[in-house]
């Protein structure tokens, strides 16, 4: 720390005035804490403390404050704070919340370097909230394929479905060995291939709307019987009541069906759904226009259900 620079302070449990020894993060805020939750937390601190500790009348290189030996440590605050509040207990200071992948990233890297092994685990699973995995799902993935733990490879797995078949390069995938990677990449095939056992056969959508009454905008009919005048599918793939369904609505099947063997998720569905709604209101047909949207919803929502069943009769083929 260079002459004209003042120290900052870290904030309560690590303020304590009965602390007995000093961290010094890289960003120079002072940390006081118990050498006793340290020892017990990692057996790296355990040897460090074990060691003869000089005092301030010993001609030394220790820098000394309030009578406290000075241990500077290479990581900033933002990742000790946490860091050391996992190993504090919880009569203390309550397990932090990190929210950030590269704040997790950051602690679990200090969290090995210190050998804190317990608390490892426990920064890992701080990466399993829906926050962190919808953005970092690969990544999640490698992590916890490292770090051995079954569940949460499960899991992130499902939320790697939302990348494409073959995913871009993250840096976290030289954590994985070649057959975990084979194993993810075949369990995003399966859920993609399984899905199409909807496209197969629409007998799941006749069963929530067994006639046109009940979805009369798929058909393009208007809610007395009429013709809305909206272009009808020739394919007669779905029928409702004798009925052959909206163009538009066939086109949307069509092109959901083919994105979801690459994306086999219910973000998919939504995304290829809002692309119908504007589909229909740029064609501006009196009556579809403004029912399609709150329908489309809903049927989205029906869709992805159905998706969520088949994809979770799939299973990762990954033990440890």
């Amino acid at each position: 720390m260079s002459a004209s620079s003042e120290p900052s302070y870290a904030a309560s449990p690590f303020d304590h005035v009965k602390a007995d020894v000093i961290l010094r993060s890289s960003d120079d805020v002072e940390f006081r804490i118990f050498k006793l939750f340290l020892t017990l937390a990692s057996p790296f601190f355990e040897t460090l403390f074990d060691l003869p500790q000089p005092s301030e009348e010993m001609i030394t290189d220790v820098e000394f404050k309030d009578g406290l030996p000075i241990v500077p440590v290479s990581e900033d605050s933002k990742a000790l704070d946490p860091l050391l509040r996992f190993c504090y207990p919880c009569t203390l200071s309550e397990d932090p919340a990190i929210e950030d992948f590269r704040d997790v990233i950051n602690v679990l890297e200090a969290a090995k370097k210190y050998s804190l092994d317990a608390i490892e685990r426990t920064v890992c699973k701080s990466l399993f909230n829906p926050k962190i995995l919808e953005a970092n799902s690969l990544r999640c993935f490698a992590i916890a394929c490292r770090a051995r733990m079954q569940d949460e490879c499960v899991l992130a797995a499902k939320y790697t479905l939302r990348e494409p078949l073959v995913p871009m390069w993250f840096e976290e995938i030289e954590l994985i060995t070649s057959s975990e990677l084979l194993s993810l990449l075949a369990y995003h095939k399966k859920c993609g291939e399984a899905i199409q056992e909807l496209k197969d056969e629409y007998s799941w959508i006749a069963a929530e709307y067994p006639n046109w009454n009940a979805a009369p905008w798929m058909v393009a009919l208007n809610s007395s019987g009429s013709y809305c005048g909206c272009a009808r599918s020739t394919s007669q793939r779905v029928m409702l009541s004798g009925f052959t369904s909206a163009q538009w609505w066939e086109v949307f099947m069509d092109s959901a069906f083919l994105d979801l063997r690459d994306k086999p998720c219910a973000e998919t569905i939504r995304q290829h759904a809002e692309k119908a709604i504007q589909t229909v209101r740029q064609r501006g047909c009196g009556y579809c226009s403004p029912v399609v949207p709150g329908a489309m919803l809903a049927f989205a929502t029906f869709f992805s259900n159905k998706v969520e069943e088949l994809i979770a009769t799939v299973e990762l083929d990954l033990k440890f």
